[in-house]
């Protein structure tokens, strides 16, 4: 059975992307079944070409991605959650909508690279791409299908902690 991870990020443009970009990047990789989603409360309705260009870096197809507000995931037929992930710290401040099934939280934490300057902006993208990446990692060797809410609760701290 699937693990579906929904990331957010108050305008779903940059962290949440290139997180659901990493995580389904070595996801398929790794042969592990979990599907990354990402999404905002205030979606910006454009994804940052500096995280579109961070991602295509290492191979990864940025076509299909674009900026959507995570109300996409209460509707009906929308994948059920098993885990959301908040990677800015506004999102993890905000009441979330209710996912059916009650999914594990966490937040993870990233400096926003789009307040950057613009000559620093690329490798500001690259290393927020790297931080992320590092994290993913840890999920994807997680024994997702046999963990129970508390020792999912336990593992995910400890890889914000990392």
């Amino acid at each position: 059975m699937s693990t579906n991870v929904l990331i957010l990020c108050t305008h779903n443009s940059a962290r949440s992307v290139l997180s659901e970009g990493m995580l389904n990047h070595l996801a398929q990789q790794y042969g592990k079944d979990i599907k990354a989603f990402s999404a905002g409360s205030a979606p910006s309705g454009r994804v940052n070409p500096y995280a579109l260009q961070a991602l295509a870096s290492v191979g990864i197809d940025t076509s299909a991605y674009l900026s959507k507000s995570w109300d996409v995931f209460t509707e009906p037929g929308a994948p059920k959650i098993d885990i959301v992930i908040t990677v800015c710290d506004s999102a993890a401040a905000e009441q979330c909508p209710y996912w059916p099934g009650s999914p594990v939280k966490t937040h993870w934490g990233y400096p926003d690279p789009s307040s950057e300057i613009e000559e620093n902006k690329p490798r500001a993208f690259e290393l927020t791409r790297q931080a992320i990446a590092y994290k993913m990692m840890q999920l994807i060797q997680l024994p997702l299908g046999t963990m129970s809410t508390a020792e999912l609760n336990t593992a995910l701290a400890a890889i914000a902690r990392s």
